[in-house]
Order: C-alpha cells, then sequence, then structure tokens
C-alpha cells in the first residue's frame, strides 16, 4: 500500500522509507538527504550503492543520489562538493500548501539550515527544503528549493548538483542519447572546453565531462537490462546553464577509491543535473527552485 515510514537504516541512521501499491519504493536517509534506493515494481534496484559505502557521519555516502550545495567540487573555497551531504537534516512535518498541491504521489520533505558552525565556513543564512517524491507511476522527484533567508541583506552564490549513481548491468552496454552538438568541459584534460560531434555516447574508458545547457531530457540506455531510464529537468530557467556531468572512472582510478568495492566501477554510470556553467545568486527572500525527474522505459 502507499506509505510513508520513518525507521532505522544502517548504523542506527534514520531514514525514510516511500513505498507505492504497485511495489515501487524510494528510501532516503536524513543524514545528507541522500537517496539510497530507488526500486521499480519488480522490486530491481535502478540505483548504485557501493558495496563498500561507510555510513558513517562526517564521510558521505558512496552511491545514490548525493546533494552538492553550496560548492560543486572544488569550484570554491569548500570542502569539495560543499557540506549538505554530511550534515542530518530534519523532517518537515508542516510543508507548504503551495508546494503540495502540486506532487502527485507519496512525498516526504527535507530542511536544511545552518548551524553557527556553518555559518563560520559559509557565512549564509539560507534554508533549502527538498522534496522527495515516489510518483504513482513509480517515477522518483527530487524537488530543491533553496531560500535566502538573511535578514542582513547579503546576497549569496551557490553552485548545485545531483551526484546520481545508476546501477547498469556493465558499463560495456550503456549509451547515453540526445548529446551532440553539446559543448563540454572535459575534467581529464584541466576542464578544456570541446563539441560533441556524437549524438549517442559510449563509454569505454576514463570519462568525465560536464556538458553544458543540456536538453530537458536524456536517455541512458541499458542494452542488456532492456531497460532506459529517463532523466528531466525542470523549472531551472533561471539557473542559466542547467549541465549534466557524465562521470565514469576506470580501474586505475578505482583502486584509490576506498569505499569502492574491487570491480564495482563496472556496474555505475553517474549522471549528474547541475547548475555550474553559472553559478545562481539570491538576494535576501529570493529562492531557487530545481526539479529532477527519474523514470523507466522497459
Amino acid at each position: 500500500s502507499k506509505s510513508v515510514e520513518v525507521t532505522k537504516g544502517i548504523n542506527g541512521l534514520e531514514k525514510v522509507k516511500l513505498s507505492q501499491t504497485h511495489g515501487s519504493s524510494v528510501e532516503v536517509y536524513l543524514y545528507g538527504a541522500h537517496v539510497t534506493s530507488w526500486k521499480n515494481e519488480q522490486g530491481e534496484e535502478l540505483l548504485f550503492v557501493s558495496s563498500k559505502a561507510t555510513f558513517s557521519p562526517p564521510k558521505p555516502i558512496r552511491g545514490g543520489i548525493p546533494i552538492v550545495f553550496p560548492q560543486f567540487s572544488n569550484l570554491g573555497s569548500l570542502q569539495s562538493h560543499g557540506f549538505a551531504r554530511n550534515r542530518f537534516w530534519t523532517i518537515d512535518n508542516n510543508p507548504s500548501p503551495d508546494v503540495s498541491k502540486i506532487t502527485n504521489g507519496v512525498f516526504v520533505d527535507l530542511l536544511l539550515k545552518p548551524t553557527d558552525e556553518d555559518l563560520k565556513i559559509w557565512p549564509h543564512r539560507f534554508e533549502f527544503r527538498l522534496r522527495v517524491t515516489l510518483t504513482s507511476g513509480g517515477n522518483l522527484v527530487l524537488t530543491s528549493s533553496i531560500r535566502n533567508t538573511d535578514a542582513a541583506g547579503k546576497l549569496f552564490t551557490f553552485t548545485f548538483a545531483h551526484h546520481t549513481y545508476f546501477s547498469i548491468s556493465n558499463i560495456s552496454e550503456v549509451e547515453v542519447k540526445g548529446m551532440a552538438k553539446l559543448d563540454y568541459l572535459d575534467n581529464l584534460k584541466n576542464r578544456t572546453r570541446y563539441t560533441e560531434t556524437r549524438d549517442t555516447i559510449t563509454i569505454n574508458s576514463e570519462f568525465d565531462r560536464i556538458y553544458l545547457s543540456t536538453p530537458k531530457k536524456i536517455a541512458v540506455l541499458d542494452h542488456k537490462k532492456k531497460q532506459t531510464i529517463v532523466i528531466q529537468k525542470h523549472g531551472l530557467p533561471d539557473a542559466g546553464e542547467i549541465c549534466l556531468i557524465f562521470l565514469r572512472i576506470w580501474e586505475k582510478k578505482a583502486k584509490t577509491i576506498v569505499d569502492l568495492g574491487e570491480g564495482e566501477y563496472k556496474y555505475f554510470v553517474a549522471v549528474e543535473a547541475a547548475a555550474i556553467g553559472k553559478p545562481v545568486t539570491l538576494k535576501p527572500g529570493e529562492e531557487w527552485n530545481g526539479r529532477l525527474e527519474l523514470s523507466t522505459i522497459h
């Protein structure tokens, strides 16, 4: 049946489980507002979590969908990828009505506000509300609302990403469609800018690119599973360029990542929907909204 259930997960960390009548489910940990599971109606897992992921704060969880905020990678003075992914979020039991009327499905609202410690490293007052929704059709929707709550009139600028790890049968079976003519920055070549010539991308070596101004819809095809995951980005007109980052590590690099199991690099592809090409600036009282919808086609 349809339900929202708060339970204890790995290492006693609290998590919320969303379930739909037909069998699909989503799990999100309050630590990092981190989605760690998204299963289809057949109970098959669509996200990858490392077998060696440590669910022990302050280390981020390896896999699932970490939230990158307020800084992408090393583009700033904070720790790489910011701090939202290693803070404890709270459940908001009184979501605002204007947000709930657009929701079709079961959902939970998680809230992050800066602590005094956070304000020392990033001196900006904000409220980040993440709504995690499992629709009646089994789609996973992540709606982010980031508001500048500073009373002193200070604006702030941030970069943001959902760093989704998709579970795949094997990297050799995967294609990504819809990329032709896009500009991208190649992270393996000091973020040099190139233009993509292929519409369909196959990946057979280390791959780390930021595609700029991507279309609203991108498809990741897994031939062996006969399954396509569709990534749709909505409501992000003000963010300027919404990028997609494709990250595909290879054996040599994989060995340097301590919380990744042996050989596991073959079984996931990371695709991030992000606002980094043009960072987002908010004046006091202003709010930025972004929406990411993941669905599958068999």
